[in-house]
């Protein structure tokens, strides 16, 4: 793969590439180092591009989605791998997804709901994680029933127990840790969306994106999400489809 002198320039300035993670989606970040850097499948994308580019990297997480969307909307760190979403596409520049998380709805003991769609409903209140990818997608997408925000997954969960909501929206994988904490709840088959989790850089980086584009082509195609996958022992999340995109203009 070509690499250009903008590229080097826009993403890695003085030789190193910063790269922001979100610590809070445990499918894509697994733990930490013996010196505290996260480590999972979105660290090691990371680590891809920076050999890809033949420089060193800095590996920062952050706590909040907003802060990694932040760091690279603002040039702080040259590529921030977070939630996919129009919103956030208006403040960087998204690569397509490498992975793809099913979310869905866990319902109460007793619940009539049997699937994702009789929950957009008149009188429906579903606990959310606020701005979440799937919460913002919900944001757009739900028509009747009402959303009841918390501020992190541990409480939409205590929220919607707490609140006794009609259900709790979340990643499956972690719906599943949640149901065995509240008997008779059940996880609704199917899903409500897939979220996809890319790459994102400043938007002036356009010599960037098209480099951005390909290395994520490249690692679906050559079975590295693949293997990443396996390596971290993660369910719930799938390669996501290779998508041809062209250069921003």
């Amino acid at each position: 793969m070509d690499i250009s002198p903008e590229v080097r320039a826009q993403l890695a300035p003085n030789g190193v590439l910063f790269a922001s993670v979100y610590l809070g989606n445990f499918l894509l970040v697994t733990g930490e180092s013996t010196s505290g850097e996260p480590m999972g499948i979105a660290p090691d994308i990371c680590r891809a591009i920076a050999e890809r580019l033949g420089v060193e990297l800095n590996l920062r997480g952050f706590k909040t989605q907003e802060e990694v969307v932040d760091s690279a909307a603002s040039g702080q760190c040259g590529i921030a791998l977070v939630g996919s979403d129009p919103a956030r596409a208006q403040r960087v520049t998204f690569t397509p997804a490498y992975v793809e998380l099913e979310a869905s709805y866990l319902v109460p003991a007793g619940s009539s709901i049997v699937n994702v769609e009789q929950v957009d409903q008149p009188g429906i209140r579903i606990a959310s994680f606020l701005r979440s990818a799937y919460d913002l997608w919900l944001q757009r997408n739900l028509k009747h029933a009402t959303l009841v925000h918390a501020d992190s997954v541990i409480a939409s969960n205590e929220l919607f127990v707490r609140e006794k909501l009609d259900a709790l929206a979340g990643l499956k994988t972690g719906l599943v840790t949640a149901s065995q904490s509240i008997p008779g709840s059940r996880i609704l088959d199917g899903q409500f969306t897939g979220i996809q989790q890319a790459v994102a850089t400043k938007k002036t980086h356009q010599e960037s994106i098209q480099f951005l584009n390909a290395c994520v082509e490249e690692f679906i195609r050559s079975g590295l999400v693949a293997a990443l996958i396996q390596k971290h022992q993660v369910q719930g999340l799938s390669v996501a489809p290779i998508v041809k995109r062209s250069p921003e203009i």
